[in-house]
């Protein structure tokens, strides 16, 4: 049996994290580390390691997730966002539940690139 990620822990309480958004499904909380001046993850209660085993095991899942992030960045913004899977360590995934990083407020051109 593998191990609860840190989003699963946040979600049951044995860690602390601000949640911000709830569905059913899915919930939203802040970025520990922030990279812009809004920056949400946004969480399938669900654990699937990445986008697109998201995608391909649950897509009505996946639009939700989109949903709830537009929704965040309506909420906490001006409705521009910017939004981001990383798709395995290569690519900055240090936690393999998949989640939606929501960027938003004042990104103009800065690059996330890397980030």
């Amino acid at each position: 049996m593998t191990e609860p990620s840190i989003f699963t822990r946040i979600l049951q309480g044995d860690i602390p994290g601000e949640i911000v958004a709830e569905t059913e499904r899915v919930f939203a909380i802040k970025d520990i580390a922030p990279q812009a001046p809004v920056h949400l993850l946004v969480i399938p209660k669900t654990p699937y390691r990445d986008v697109a085993e998201l995608a391909a095991g649950d897509p009505s899942l996946l639009a939700e997730v989109v949903q709830v992030a537009k929704d965040l960045a309506a909420e906490h913004a001006d409705g521009d966002y910017r939004l981001l899977f990383n798709s395995g360590a290569g690519a900055g995934q240090t936690v393999f539940h998949v989640h939606a990083h929501v960027l938003a407020g004042g990104l103009g051109e800065k690059s996330l690139v890397g980030e």
